[in-house]
């Protein structure tokens, strides 16, 4: 295995970041890291890099245990965190070929590697440049460029694509596609149409522990298994009396009197809602049904549960 995460648990304070979860990633893998803001997501890949201890278990990478072998994890490792700390003040070509350097590279092997990253992501324009005048785009290049400068084995990225337009994601995506093609990948993000389009795996951590970890495929046919509606009223009605509904198996309010019903697959839900909208006396302006999607999967996975005070307002 390149990663491997044995029982991982983090606690800052009182407060339990990551409790005793485990996964591993194959080599030639390329895995994303998904959940919630606060999650565990950040915690575990630094974990996983080195520049966090845990509090208890174990983290393997590349078959270096990361507290007992840190410089041989980092030999082999790339990390780009999420903020991407880079020296504003330096030359791109500068700023690769010192940390370059960092990782031993040195003389003609050093300018060498240097020319062939600035090719690989893209730079070559931007070299000469100052990185305090780059676009995001163009830093997030440097940032994956410092990443890959030693040709490691393992690639950990944490939302290597936040901030981005469009033009600038598709840009990121293309070149994560292009470098992953010989090395392990696992990397966190908030976009799932990144990780439909680079993923082989997905591991969903939500408050701290591993909610799922499926093929990608496999994750889609599991949500497929239901159907999730999108249901909107004219009228007061609360996501207590639609979860009361036979069937439901989850339900959110999206906004107002618009709610997403989740069902357990067994029937089409959609005559009994309008039946409960007849026998309320309430207009129903708006149901359709949501196509399988990792978002909706992500969402389910993820989401509180509805609880109703007493006076039946969901919280």
């Amino acid at each position: 295995m390149s990663l491997a995460i044995h029982q991982l648990t983090k606690i800052y304070g009182e407060q339990k970041a990551i409790n005793n979860i485990s996964f591993t990633v194959r080599e030639g893998e390329i895995v994303g890291f998904l959940g919630p803001n606060g999650a565990g997501k950040s915690s575990t890949m630094k974990i996983a890099t080195g520049y966090l201890p845990p509090t208890a278990g174990r983290v393997v990478v590349g078959g270096f245990d990361v507290m007992e072998q840190p410089m041989k994890v980092k030999q082999i490792t790339g990390y780009l965190p999420e903020h991407n700390p880079l020296y504003l003040d330096l030359y791109v070509h500068e700023y690769l070929q010192f940390i370059g350097s960092l990782y031993g590279l040195s003389g003609n092997t050093l300018k060498q590697r240097t020319g062939e990253i600035i090719e690989l992501c893209g730079l070559g324009l931007e070299q000469n440049k100052r990185i305090e005048a780059l676009s995001k785009g163009y830093r997030q290049r440097v940032g994956l460029a410092q990443a890959l400068i030693h040709d490691p084995r393992v690639l950990i990225l944490d939302e290597p694509t936040s901030g981005l337009d469009p033009n600038q994601l598709a840009e990121i995506r293309k070149l994560i596609k292009d470098i992953s093609r010989n090395k392990t990948v696992i990397f966190s993000t908030h976009i799932m149409q990144e990780v439909q389009a680079l993923c082989d795996r997905v591991v969903v951590i939500n408050k701290g522990e591993i909610v799922a970890d499926n093929s990608l495929d496999a994750l889609l046919r599991q949500q497929g298994n239901g159907q999730t509606l999108l249901a909107e009223f004219e009228g007061n009605v609360t996501a207590a009396q639609l979860g009361a509904l036979k069937g439901v198996q989850q339900v959110a309010v999206v906004e107002g009197f618009r709610f997403r019903i989740t069902t357990d697959g067994i029937a089409d839900l959609r005559p009994e809602i309008f039946r409960f909208a007849a026998d309320n006396n309430l207009s129903l302006i708006g149901l359709k049904q949501e196509e399988s999607s990792l978002e909706n999967i992500f969402r389910e996975l993820t989401a509180a549960p509805v609880s109703p005070d007493a006076s039946g307002v969901t919280k």
